[in-house]
């Protein structure tokens, strides 16, 4: 935290969910590292998976689940290389903050996934159905 400079109010809000964007809480989310800064980042939500500001919390259990399941559609209409470059490192992260989380946390997130494209933020070009 100090790296990033933040102060007992960033870290409060960090860990009260003030700063949360859809897979993780943010640190800064002005900070211009996917976008100009001072501006809010433009990343897609899969990007916060290796972002360096992102902090994973049990709350976000839930989204990551269904980015989770929204990489398995991708995965099954795309070429196994096109994938990879694309998701690939996302795809084997989400698997790495996920296994952090206390497994009875995952399975009540896993309860409220629907496994549809409607519950994650996306372009319509991005879309797997």
């Amino acid at each position: 935290m100090a790296e990033f400079g933040l102060d007992n109010a960033a870290i409060a809000e960090l860990v009260g969910g003030a700063r949360d964007v859809f897979t993780a809480a943010c640190g800064d989310q002005l900070s211009g590292l996917h976008g100009p800064a001072g501006r809010p980042c433009p990343a897609r939500p899969w990007v916060c998976l290796l972002c360096p500001l992102a902090v994973f919390a049990p709350r976000h259990a839930a989204n990551l689940l269904r980015l989770k399941a929204f990489f398995s559609r991708q995965w099954q209409q795309m070429p196994a290389a096109q994938f990879m470059a694309v998701f690939g490192p996302y795809a084997v992260r989400i698997g790495q903050v996920l296994d952090r989380f206390d497994p009875a946390v995952v399975a009540v997130a896993a309860a409220v996934v629907g496994d549809t494209d409607e519950e994650i933020p996306l372009r319509p070009e991005e879309r797997t159905a």
